[in-house]
This record gives C-alpha cells, sequence and structure tokens, in this order.
C-alpha cells in the first residue's frame, strides 16, 4: 500500500464500524477491501475503469470504494432510488464495466429494474456484482451478464499490488444544476484525504471520545465525506442502510453519540420521535443541512430542546462540509449555511454576476471558491470543466452568498433553477424530459412549490394537436421512469406557458410558473 493514497490512509486507520448493531473494525473492512480489490481485477477491472456502486448504505460500500482506489479505478455514486432512466442514463455516459447491487433491498426488485434498462446503454457492464443480507443465493445471471456473490468475491485472495496514486481519479458524484443531464463530479485521491483531514479537524472528530452517526446516503457527498473524515480521524462510525428517525434516536443514545448531521427534514423527524425535553444531550455537535423553507423555525425549535444546529456549506464539486459556521455563535449567526472554511489555506470571494468584479463584503453575489478540497473535473466534459471556472482560476459555484469581514461567508440561494428534492439537487429539465417522451405532452416545464415536507415538483404541460390530458396517466409515466421524490406531485395542462419577449430570446416566466404551482398545492 502507498502511504500518501486513500488506501494506505484506510489501512492505517483504528476504531472501526458500527452497522445494524454489528462492530467491524477498520482493519476488517480493509482486508475485505484488499480481497474485493484482486477479485475485480480477475473480473476485468483495471486503472481508469468505472464501477457503478448501487447501494445502500453498508459495509460494502465501503469496501468496494476502497477496492476500486486499490485498483486505480473510478466508483460511480448511483442513488438507490434511481430506477430505470437514471440508471441507462448514469452506466451509458460513465461506460461502467461493473454495477454493484442489493437485489432484493427493501423488498425491490432491482434486477427487474435493470431489465427495464435500455440494453444499448447497459453495453458496457461485463458483470454484475449481488450484495444480500437476507438468506438464499443471488441469480446466477441478469440482463445477460454474470452475477457474482458479494460474499463470494470477498473470499478470494487479497490483490499483491496496489496502484492507486494521488491523483488517481475515484469516485464519480452526480450533480444537477440548469444542464439537462446530469454532470458527473470526478473527485481524486488526494483530495479526498486532504478535505477528509481538514474537516476531522474542523469538526473535533480527532477527540478520543468522537462517535460520529452517519445519517445521509454514501451515495451523496454529504454522507460520503462524513464517513470519511471518521476513517481519517480513525473513531468509530455509525450507520445503517437508511435513514429511520426512531432508529437514529436510539442509536445516538445506545452509542452515546458524539457528533452528527443531518439535513433538516431528517432532524425534524428525530425531534418528533424523541418526546424527552432535551433528547440528546451528550451530543457535542450537529451538522444542520437547510433545504426545506417549510422547516425555516428548526432550528429554534432545536434550541430550546438542548439541540444546538450548526450551520454547513458543501456542493459535489467541492465536497460536503467545505465550511461550517461558529458552533458558539449566538443561533442567528449559527444557522445559516456557509461559515469559516476547513481548510487553512482554502480562499472564498464573491462576484458581480455580470461584470464578475469581486464585490465588498456584505455584498451579495456569486460565491467562488479555490479550496484543496475542488473536484479535479466533470468526467468527459471539457466545456463543463472549463465553464465552471473563472479566467483566474476561481471554481463558480452558482450560488448566491456574501462574505464577512472575519473571514466567513453565507449562503444566501441557488441563482439557478435547480430543485432540492428530498435532499437531492435536481434538473427540472430531467423531469421535464421524461414528460416529453409521452406520447400526448409536447413541452413540459417543472417547477418548485414550498409544502410542509419540503419542496415538491409541479409540472405545466403543453399537449400534442388532439391528444387528451389525463393527470394520472402522466403521473404513472413519470413514477415508472425516475426516482418517487422526482415524481410531480401535480401536472396541469396549459394552453401555453407565460413568457417574456427578449432581444436575444423569449423565455419562460418561470416565477409565474412557481406563483401558479403554489396556488394549486395551497388550494
Amino acid at each position: 500500500m502507498h502511504d500518501n493514497t486513500l488506501t494506505g490512509f484506510f489501512g492505517a486507520a483504528s476504531g472501526g464500524l458500527f452497522y445494524r448493531d454489528r462492530a467491524i473494525t477498520y482493519a476488517t473492512l480493509a482486508d475485505e477491501s484488499a480481497r474485493l480489490a484482486g477479485a475485480l481485477r480477475a473480473v476485468g477491472v483495471g486503472q481508469g475503469d468505472r464501477v457503478a456502486l448501487w447501494l445502500p448504505n453498508t459495509p460494502a460500500w465501503l469496501a468496494t470504494f476502497f477496492a476500486c482506489a486499490q485498483l486505480g479505478a473510478i466508483a460511480v455514486s448511483v442513488n438507490t432510488r434511481f430506477r430505470s432512466h437514471e440508471i441507462s442514463d448514469i452506466v451509458r455516459r460513465t461506460r461502467a464495466k461493473v454495477l454493484c447491487y442489493w437485489p432484493g433491498f427493501r423488498q425491490i426488485d432491482f434486477s427487474a429494474i435493470l431489465a427495464g434498462c435500455d440494453a444499448e446503454a447497459l453495453s458496457s457492464l461485463c458483470a454484475l456484482v449481488a450484495y444480500h443480507e437476507e438468506d438464499g443465493g443471488v441469480p446466477a445471471e441478469v440482463i445477460g451478464r454474470p452475477v457474482h456473490s458479494y460474499a463470494g468475491l470477498i473470499q478470494r485472495p487479497a490483490l499483491a499490488d496496489d496502484v492507486s496514486r494521488p491523483d488517481s481519479g475515484c469516485i464519480i458524484f452526480t450533480t444537477s444544476g440548469t444542464t439537462r443531464a446530469p454532470k458527473f463530479v470526478l473527485h481524486d485521491q488526494k483530495a479526498l484525504m486532504r478535505h477528509a483531514t481538514d474537516v476531522a479537524t474542523a469538526f473535533g472528530y480527532n477527540d478520543e471520545r468522537a462517535r460520529v452517526l452517519v445519517t445521509a446516503p454514501l451515495c451523496g457527498v454529504f454522507g460520503f465525506c462524513n464517513a470519511m473524515a471518521v476513517i481519517a480521524a480513525g473513531r468509530s462510525l455509525l450507520m445503517y442502510p437508511t435513514f429511520d428517525a426512531r432508529q437514529a434516536v436510539n442509536a445516538m443514545r445506545q452509542y452515546a453519540i458524539t457528533h452528527a448531521h443531518a439535513t433538516d427534514d431528517m432532524i425534524h423527524q428525530m425531534l418528533a420521535a424523541a418526546p424527552e425535553p432535551q433528547p440528546f444531550p451528550g451530543v457535542k455537535f450537529f451538522g444542520y443541512g437547510a433545504f426545506s423553507p417549510a422547516l425555516a423555525d428548526l432550528p429554534a425549535r432545536a434550541e430550546a430542546r438542548g439541540l444546538r444546529l450548526v450551520g454547513l456549506y458543501g456542493m459535489s464539486e467541492l465536497q460536503a462540509f467545505v465550511a461550517l459556521q461558529d458552533e458558539l455563535a449566538p443561533l442567528s449567526d449559527r444557522s445559516p449555511a456557509g461559515g469559516r472554511l476547513v481548510a487553512a489555506d482554502g480562499q472564498v470571494r464573491v462576484s458581480d454576476t455580470e461584470t464578475g468584479a469581486v464585490l465588498a463584503h456584505g455584498v451579495a453575489g456569486e460565491l467562488q471558491f479555490r479550496v484543496p478540497s475542488l473536484m479535479a473535473l466533470y468526467f468527459e466534459n471539457d466545456e463543463a470543466t472549463r465553464s465552471a471556472f473563472t479566467v483566474d482560476g476561481w471554481f463558480r459555484t452558482g450560488d448566491l452568498g456574501y462574505t464577512l469581514a472575519d473571514g466567513r461567508f453565507v449562503f444566501v440561494a441557488r441563482l439557478g433553477d435547480a430543485l432540492r428534492l428530498s435532499g437531492f439537487m435536481v434538473s427540472p429539465a430531467e423531469i421535464e424530459d421524461v414528460l416529453q417522451e409521452h406520447a400526448s405532452v409536447d413541452m413540459a416545464q417543472v417547477v418548485g412549490a414550498e409544502t410542509e415536507a419540503g419542496v415538491k415538483p409541479v409540472a405545466f404541460v403543453v399537449l400534442k394537436p388532439g391528444a387528451k390530458f389525463d393527470e394520472q396517466v402522466l403521473l404513472a409515466h413519470c413514477a415508472g421512469r425516475i426516482a418517487k421524490f422526482k415524481v410531480p406531485v401535480r401536472v396541469v395542462a396549459v394552453e401555453d406557458f407565460p413568457v417574456t419577449p427578449g432581444a436575444n430570446a423569449t423565455k419562460i416566466q418561470k416565477a409565474k410558473l412557481r406563483e401558479w404551482a403554489q396556488g394549486l398545492l395551497q388550494a
């Protein structure tokens, strides 16, 4: 192993993982990872190849990620909520060679979902790896590809020659802004290692008493970066396949959790599941991701019950936890997203969105960064990579915010139209494309509407001449192709979209559509 790569960093970690009340040392997990790396090489995975991880939060997710790192291969994070439309797109564009999945997770027939994918889109796959925790075996073949049992692969001899390098690309996260298809964010090993170490220091994981609960899925940077920082510090990490509020509350007490991070809707559910006046007296730090405007009062409600929430900031391109607020600051200063960068040599500035001029403290504009946690590039998308940076080398976030004289910054909102649904950034165009695949739909526009349960997508469609409108048919059409949280809560037919004529183009009035959508849900 190489000490300056992820696999050396992982193999040297002390401490361990608690998974479904089972203790697993990092040494055991490192051995499992090395065995899996040897098995994946035998299947044909080599340097630069992609391996899709369509798994929930399990030790197997971490072992497979580190196995890919040893091979110089790239893990592709895939949300278990994704269905045939998303899987086809991700595998096709990354040309993944192997896909790892849990066939019966949550009683969902994931093999059938694969069978429903576009065959050409999956043509790069040479094999599947099936993980399971239930009794019984795994299918011998799915979509015409051999299926290898994860349990069998980890019985193979360990990889003898680790070929990882600090500059090896090692993981891809999908992201959505205003582009029609999700971009693929590629990170290399040195950026992940450096950031994990910075986060461990900034968040207090180096305290030998630290025990950390991971609530968010590893397929996103929120959960992934949390787990990586805990491993970097060699501390105890607790996780379950999916988030359940009651289970999380019980685990925090049983395992004396000192540090946790969660989205606002998760924290809201946890507080509701814990009736005591002060349910978490042992928690030293609780990071807070604010995604639902309907829960704007959550920090105050949590504080009244002894839980001090701390605002965070991050994104797929920069990694999660790139900044945090001062945990000792007053509530009004502590709860907004933003704060101080975890990297001592990191830099943040704000630029005017029209002129590009750097703005003074307190003046809102586009947040831009120079940080060591920055992505290597957008995978096989040179144009997107170039446009993500200013001419003088700063990363453009597309986020609105402002800096403060003491070195902190405050995030205000997204500059674009991306939707935050169930904690994930989603491009409206992705949902619009699915609707426009239906024979009755000529054009579609999707906007977000605020509800007590968070932002929900609402779709407006213009029908093709002579077509009949059936909302339930269109909802079912979406439900069969995209993840449940992306399916619109309403689909409404309109004669035309509201537009504003301009010198360069006629623009659809998204603000007007949002107003209509809000009225529909409040009616």
